[in-house]
């Protein structure tokens, strides 16, 4: 049987990406169609993948505030997506919050998309370095350590290739501009491309 396209809704793609994490996420300080989500989304449909990126990145968001709205989210989409790319934790560095705090809150949703059968790609963070050694080795190992024990994918640095480039961060120093955030795309592409893989 043929199927009217027209019928088809059109949200609707083959290949269904949440992007779940706080303003790096959410595409802060940017046109609509220049934060991470469509970037990605587009980036991805250009390479010739049917794919929607769900935009379910909130800024001011810490870890805890994560995982209070992730049952939410995950329950009013449309179908269980097909990978969740997580990136929380940097407004709990900003905020001096203790690592270990941040590294519970994460597992706890890593745990939830693992109970749910969804699978998940950690975009980690890095403490800067004027939060001190201890303080850095706790918190630098969180994302490689879920990865590990949850068997997750894994991109080590969300803003690799951007921070200590002015020209690619916004006036704030903390967010990536539009063509920072072209850059942070391009590197992670093929990450996101083999975690769909499998």
């Amino acid at each position: 049987m043929v199927s009217d396209s027209s019928e088809a809704p059109a949200a609707e793609a083959e290949t269904l990406i949440v992007a779940f994490g706080d303003s790096l996420y959410a595409g802060y300080g940017l046109a609509p169609d220049e934060g991470f989500a469509p970037e990605l989304q587009k980036a991805l449909n250009d390479a010739g993948q049917d794919v929607k990126v769900h935009n379910a990145g909130v800024s001011g968001d810490t870890s805890a505030a994560g995982l209070r709205r992730m049952d939410f989210v995950l329950d009013s989409l449309s179908r269980k997506p097909d990978l969740v790319l997580l990136g929380l934790g940097g407004n709990d560095l900003l905020r001096g919050l203790k690592p270990l705090e941040t590294r519970a809150n994460m597992e706890a949703m890593v745990q939830k998309l693992a109970d749910r059968e969804i699978p998940v790609m950690l975009t980690g963070m890095l403490a800067p370095p004027n939060l001190g050694k201890e303080f850095s080795d706790q918190f630098n190992v969180i994302y490689p350590a879920l990865a590990k024990k949850y068997e997750a994918s894994l991109y080590p640095f969300f803003m690799d290739g951007v921070v200590g480039r002015a020209d690619l961060i916004l006036p704030d120093g903390i967010h990536p501009n539009a063509e920072g955030i072209d850059v942070i795309v391009e590197r992670i592409v093929p990450d996101v491309e083999k975690a769909l893989r499998g």
